[in-house]
Parts: structure tokens; sequence; C-alpha cells
């Protein structure tokens, strides 16, 4: 906390190519700071970082309102079309260092697509190199955002048909991070009051885990 009455989170955003990761980002922070597009090869080569200006009318503690503050994190995509998986794991690992290395990681944010269904294989190696990154108490630390909501909504499902129709695959990755997710329409720009939406959503995701931070490692394994 920067002052008596502001709040600064750090989140970093992991996920495969084309999940919609720096467009999320770009919509937590209110801005286009990440390079998103359509692309036949990863476009995320490095990470880079990328903090809000102070957002009034979110949180409140102890009866006083707090400005917030969000520092995003984005990451190359893993599996990379030109990276390999050390190549990106140390990569991801050299920034949360050099960027969290002091006041830790409130929530890393796995990114999936919401109209593709999410393979064993696919989600076995997404949780190993979250591990590798994060460590043991990765779950804890851990949300889970559905992109492209909206052709979910298209295709007919609520929120709650797709959720009793989905993989056994997604519901075990849901409960394994204690059910910390959130649909998201990226394809478009999201209003003020949607990201003020999705942003207490995550508060109450960082608050119900008492406000802990995971420190990054510092050294290579």
């Amino acid at each position: 906390m920067a002052d008596s009455n502001e709040m600064t989170i750090n989140l970093v955003l992991l996920g495969r190519p084309q999940a919609g990761k720096s467009a999320v980002g770009n919509s937590l922070l209110g801005s286009s700071d990440f390079e998103s597009r359509l692309s036949p090869s990863s476009v995320t080569t490095r990470c880079s970082l990328g903090c809000s200006c102070c957002i009034s009318g979110i949180i409140r503690r102890n009866g006083c309102e707090f400005f917030l503050r969000i520092r995003v994190l984005d990451t190359p995509s893993y599996p990379h079309s030109s990276l390999s998986r050390e190549q990106v794991r140390d990569i991801v690992r050299s920034a949360l260092a050099q960027h969290f290395g002091e006041e830790g990681v409130h929530l890393a944010l796995l990114v999936l697509r919401a109209d593709l269904p999410l393979c064993p294989d696919e989600n076995n190696h997404a949780i190993q190199f979250i591990q590798e990154l994060l460590g043991p108490t990765w779950k804890d630390f851990t949300a889970v955002i559905l992109t492209h909501a909206d052709k979910a909504e298209e295709a007919g499902f609520s929120e709650e048909s797709y959720l009793h129709t989905a993989s056994s695959t997604l519901l075990s990755l849901l409960s394994s991070v204690q059910h910390k997710y959130i649909f998201l329409d990226n394809q478009k720009s999201m209003i003020k009051e949607e990201r003020a939406i999705v942003l207490r959503k995550l508060l109450n995701f960082i608050r119900k885990n008492n406000y802990q931070v995971l420190l990054p490692k510092h050294s290579k394994e």
C-alpha cells in the first residue's frame, strides 16, 4: 500500500497463444499498453508491465474509500511458436523477480478461451508450467479468466449452463483454484461499469486470500 488511502494489486497474465491474454490486460488497465491482434504466430515475445492510474469507486475498507492501482505483467504465451518452454519460463521468472520481487504477486490470471474445450494434456501442461513459476501454493494465487464469453452466449449458453456442460477437465481446474474464475468478453472495449465489476471480483478473490502475496522465486531451478 503506497499511502493510507491507496492500494496496489499485482497481477500476472499467463495463457496459450490467441487466448486473449494481452487484451485482458488492456481491459483491466483501461488502456492499450499491450499489443493484441490476430496472428498465425505468438504475438508476445517478452514480458511488459502496465500500470493503471488511480481508480476510485472500487474498494472501501474500514468505512473509507481507497484508490486502486492495477499493475499487470503481460507474458509470452506457453506453448510459444518461437520460444522453448525453458525460454518462456526463464523470461517470465526473471520479470516476476524484477517487477514483483519485493511486493509479491496477488494473483496469476490463467487466460483460457470459453469457446474452446480444455483438453487434459493442455491443462496438465498449463498446471505444470504455473507450478514451476509459482511453486506448490499456486492454487491459492491463481484465478481463471474465460475469454470470448460472447461466443458462448451466442451459442445459447448462460454461465450456469456453460459450467453444467463443461468438461471434467475444466471443472476440475476451477475446483482446484477454489472456483476463482471470471467470464469475460474481451472482443470489445470494456466499459467503465463492466471494468468495475471485474475489478471487484478480483479484489474479492484477493480478500478471501487475506490479501496475501506470493513472492516470486529469484533463482533458477
